[in-house]
């Protein structure tokens, strides 16, 4: 049985966490954040399923409804955001090359970096358990101010070139207190970029990611299918302008999701008691290879089985807010 966990308010405002099953979801007694969840699920030794289950009342909660009227949050978040951090890895997916290498290939250039970096991982990026694989393209998106709820807006700044979803599923990990990495799940996510700034030099990517993103309304518990398919679409005035599917999961992928995460959290300053990590895995779809320009008001909708619920968010376009820098 899959069984997500999902945060909300409540119709009084105060926060909660429901245990989503195939029966249908319940409140928890205790914890009300999965990160609270999380922390005593580590420290009982339970699972972070076990735990939830143990805590389920026969409160129903109807999600369906809470989504409808913007009471349901992140899957995941911290006390403190500056504690929580977006990063993430491309070229991962099968398929996912060509759209890049079309984006930076130049008339000089025989094969792109892209196209290496996306070979280097067909070749060595699923390795046997215990060895080592290729490291993967990295990169940091944010704090977790830079999280989007479900339903909430995907603010693109004022400078920014362009602003296109990226249906992937996204790791969510927690630090425990000895320094491991424990990953509580997986969520259905949108990497929000700038293509546009990327396209222009692939040097820019590390500014093309810094943007928001938005995970989906549940944490799936437990493995993540070997095989996700998904459909990813943009509407407009409530029609849609673009529908595409979408494939993840591990047959999909050049890289296993255990040689991500080795890669991830080699990094001491990653490993960090407490800390709560969302790592994106990467796409092969994307509206912007297909010609299409987004505009504000535009909405993204990503769902994809086994996730009861889409991720749904607008796009907004930030107020020019122009930045000095003041000696002091």
């Amino acid at each position: 049985m899959t069984l997500s966990l999902i945060q909300y308010r409540h119709q009084g405002g105060n926060r909660r966490v429901a245990l989503a099953t195939d029966a249908g979801a319940y409140a928890l007694s205790g914890p009300s954040t999965v990160y609270e969840l999380a922390l005593d699920a580590a420290d009982s030794g339970a699972t972070l399923a076990e735990r939830a289950r143990a805590l389920a009342s026969g409160e129903a909660v109807d999600i369906g409804a809470a989504l409808a009227e913007g009471r349901v949050l992140s899957p995941i978040d911290h006390p403190d955001p500056a504690h929580l951090l977006l990063t993430g890895t491309g070229l991962t997916h099968l398929g996912s090359a060509e759209g890049r290498d079309k984006m930076h290939r130049d008339a000089a250039t025989a094969t792109t970096d892209s196209m290496r970096m996306f070979l280097m991982g067909v070749e060595g990026g699923k390795p046997a358990p215990g060895a080592a694989g290729v490291q993967p393209e990295w990169f940091y998106k944010g704090d977790g101010s830079a999280l989007s709820a479900p339903g909430a807006p995907l603010v693109s700044p004022a400078f920014a070139l362009d602003g296109s979803e990226e249906p992937e599923i996204a790791g969510v990990y927690l630090i425990g207190r000895d320094g491991t990495p424990l990953r509580l799940g997986f969520a259905l996510a949108n990497e929000f970029s700038d293509h546009v700034t990327e396209r222009g030099n692939y040097l820019w990517l590390a500014h093309s990611k810094l943007r928001p993103a938005a995970l989906g309304p549940e944490l799936l518990t437990g493995p993540l299918p070997d095989h996700v398919a998904g459909t990813s679409r943009i509407l407009r005035d409530g029609e849609a302008i673009w529908d595409k599917p979408f494939l993840s999961g591990e047959s999909n992928m050049a890289h296993s999701i255990a040689n991500l995460e080795a890669h991830h959290f080699k990094y001491g300053a990653f490993r960090r008691p407490g800390d709560v990590h969302v790592h994106f895995f990467g796409t092969a779809t994307l509206s912007f290879g297909n010609g299409v320009t987004t505009r504000a008001g535009d909405v993204f909708e990503i769902a994809a089985e086994p996730f009861r619920w889409p991720l749904r968010n607008p796009l907004a376009i930030a107020a020019d807010a122009p930045v000095a820098v003041r000696a002091l």
